[in-house]
């Protein structure tokens, strides 16, 4: 076992036993003092890729939602991501839900959340996203609950961090926000990225724009925002965020309200995965996530049509040596389909998996 793997399976159960709120926040402060060791990690020229401007070493990265306000994006970097991205972030500063509204699903292997969005608002980001990065950070923006123009604040979100993010996620999708997911509508939805292609051209630099997309939108629906994205300025697609439908759960946090995420959401978003990449023809890079926890659900969503990946829910369950689990696991596939290149995979099997059933695998 390695040393972040015996580090996690020391803590965790201490972790587990906590508030999940609780637990998180405490995960924050070993990674801001340095107590969480790196994997062991090396190069991997193979997983290596050039996508929207931007070099990635390897294709996995962290999901926005566990760095809201930014406080350990270089530490993340160093535990072996090829990217990390933080927030969501809004313009003012929020407190979000009520508490208790994050829950542990063991049985599951699976996460429910109605945060809310908290955060510490754009201000505070921005400061501590200035200066250099240890690689690769996407900022993921959203709008407050109580805004009077929420299209605004995703201008404001990307006019504030076009400087120093090297790319801008627009989070149109959390469930946790009355109305929210109603901009992924068509008319919402092109008056969005209209008003956002116009900040962007007025930008020196000009970081990439990413939509993050639901996976509970109908045929039609991921019909429309597959025609909107590939119009500028979207750069790329993330698939997708959590779910508000309800698989078979065991956990007693079953009826949770909120969004789910975790092993139950992995048929569902790649079977999403795999229609817009059939959608869009290949021509926008996607990222893939949603149940990822091993290197075989890696695989899976990049012959689904993803570039990139994204976890977090399984690392609440198998602590950071999944990271290089993933990694490695993913070079092994190569070799063993003579692939040599990960982007030679990427889409293979589009076709089939969205087709496919509701079991996902």
């Amino acid at each position: 076992m390695s040393l972040a793997g015996l580090a996690f399976s020391l803590a965790r159960p201490v972790l587990h036993s906590l508030d999940a709120e609780r637990a998180h926040r405490l995960t924050i402060a070993a990674l801001r003092m340095g107590l969480v060791p790196a994997p062991a990690s090396r190069p991997r020229p193979e997983l290596a890729q050039n996508l929207f401007g931007l070099v990635f070493p390897n294709p996995l990265g962290l999901a926005a939602g566990f760095d809201k306000n930014a406080e350990v994006a270089g530490q993340t970097l160093r535990l072996g991501f090829g990217f990390v991205e933080v927030g969501t972030v809004t313009p003012r500063p929020q407190g979000g839900n009520p508490r208790p509204r994050l829950f542990r699903l063991g049985e599951d292997h699976a996460v429910i959340n109605r945060m809310g969005f908290n955060n510490e608002g754009h201000t505070h980001m921005r400061r501590r996203l200035a200066g250099p990065h240890p690689g690769i950070i996407g900022v993921n923006i959203g709008a407050n609950k109580d805004s009077e123009d929420r299209i605004a604040d995703y201008v404001a979100g990307y006019d504030c961090f076009a400087g120093v993010a090297e790319y801008v996620t627009v989070n149109i999708s959390s469930p946790n926000t009355p109305g929210l997911r109603n901009l992924q509508g068509r008319g919402e939805l092109g008056s969005l990225l209209a008003r956002l292609g116009e900040a962007q051209k007025a930008k020196r630099p000009r970081p990439p724009i990413l939509l993050k997309i639901a996976p509970d939108l109908s045929e039609g629906e991921l019909e429309q925002v597959a025609e909107a994205c590939l119009a500028d300025p979207v750069a790329g697609v993330i698939i997708s965020n959590t779910t508000t439908h309800r698989p078979a759960l065991r956990s007693k946090h079953a009826g949770e309200t909120g969004g789910l995420s975790g092993r139950p959401l992995f048929g569902q978003a790649t079977r999403q995965l795999a229609r817009f990449y059939l959608l869009t023809g290949g021509r926008l890079p996607l990222i893939g996530v949603g149940g990822i926890e091993d290197a075989e659900t890696a695989w899976i969503k990049l012959r689904a049509g993803a570039s990139l990946l994204q976890i977090y829910s399984a690392l609440v369950f198998k602590g950071p040596a999944l990271i290089e689990e993933i990694l490695s696991g993913l070079s092994v596939k190569l070799k063993e389909t003579g692939y040599g290149a990960v982007e030679e995979a990427v889409g293979c099997d589009a076709e089939a998996l969205a087709a496919q059933g509701s079991s996902g695998t």
